[in-house]
């Protein structure tokens, strides 16, 4: 079975453009063309996008996506400098998820002073505002 590009954008909840500019920038290898000269893509190739898309997701830039590819074109012996750079993101992401946690445990922390001042239970500082004007 073949695909369109916008059946394999519909496929993958992608745009057309980010699609056109994968292929552009020479991501997806061995586009075919129809008759008419539009792309196709076969089911290996809509595999690949969405993998595509999912290193994009872990943070890769275009760059590090031609790398991969490159090593991917040169077959299983690349296997080991593939996940080195897989590796390297999952780490960017786990460093990523310890600043969220963070950032969440602070307003976690706020949300609760706030509902201590507004109950009554604790009063209100800042350490914006003087202490002599505070009250």
């Amino acid at each position: 079975m073949m695909y369109t590009m916008m059946q394999v954008c519909r496929e993958l909840d992608m745009t057309y453009q980010t699609l056109k500019f994968y292929c552009n920038e020479g991501l997806v290898p061995n586009v075919k063309r129809d008759r008419n000269n539009r792309r196709i893509f076969d089911e290996r190739d809509v595999k690949w996008i969405k993998d595509l898309t999912c290193l994009k997701k872990c943070g890769m830039s275009i760059q590090e996506m031609k790398e991969y590819l490159d090593l991917c074109l040169l077959g299983e012996s690349t296997i080991p400098q593939r996940k080195e750079m897989l590796t390297k993101k999952q780490q960017e992401l786990r460093s990523s998820i310890e600043e969220l946690q963070d950032s969440i445990a602070y307003i976690d922390w706020k949300q609760n002073f706030y509902d201590e001042v507004l109950s009554g239970a604790r009063p209100y500082v800042s350490n914006l505002i003087p202490c002599h004007e505070q009250e």
